[in-house]
């Protein structure tokens, strides 16, 4: 006689994403408040000198995308994981006067810092919003530009998550993304990691 074991049951999320996305927000929550030294390897001097210290110092990105989203007065730019808010407070600098910019984080911690460096760096035409890069929370059509700075890969559902991007910008609108980029396959067992994900 053979034993019985349970049988775990079945679940949509067949690629973990949920699993995937509390990974990658333990991960970010555990670096709030550590200084690092990344702004100052893609940022221009006058590029630091827009935006307060603790924006710079918080910076976890892997590229530039505002230098290269072409910013100009009076659009309205989306910051997709937008963090302590180095990229967003750029953008909202550009885009004055009558421009705006929306940092989107799904993290309530960052979205805090973002708005603090805001009010230190004073500067006041900038929203913070909650939200998923699969989900964002705004109306159709809605924004001219969306940056990113190596966020995208952190998405367990890049495609959805595109698709959002295009959902929001307004026709003829642009996307500006630094990102990490694989040029071959991982094993599947890496894939579904939510650490490596993560990481």
């Amino acid at each position: 006689m053979t034993e019985a074991h349970p049988v775990a049951p079945l679940s949509d999320d067949l690629l973990a994403q949920d699993a995937v996305r509390e990974s990658v927000r333990d991960r970010y929550r555990g670096v709030l408040g550590q200084a690092t030294a990344v702004a100052v390897e893609l940022y221009s001097r006058d590029e630091l000198s827009l935006v307060p210290e603790g924006a710079t110092s918080a910076s976890l990105g892997v590229g530039n995308p505002v230098r290269r989203a072409g910013l100009m007065p009076g659009e309205s730019v989306i910051d997709l994981g937008c963090g302590a808010g180095i990229d967003t407070l750029l953008a909202a600098r550009l885009v004055t006067p009558g421009g705006r910019a929306i940092g989107l984080d799904t993290l309530p911690e960052m979205l805090a810092q973002g708005a603090a460096n805001a009010r230190d760096g004073t500067v006041t035409n900038v929203q913070w919003l909650r939200g998923e890069l699969e989900s964002i929370p705004l109306p159709d059509a809605s924004v001219d530009v969306a940056i990113s700075n190596g966020v995208l890969n952190l998405s367990p559902r890049k495609g959805r998550a595109m698709s959002e991007i295009f959902r929001v910008l307004r026709p003829g609108g642009r996307i500006s993304l630094a990102d990490i980029v694989l040029d071959e396959e991982l094993p599947p067992e890496v894939m579904t990691d939510p650490d490596a994900w993560a990481g």
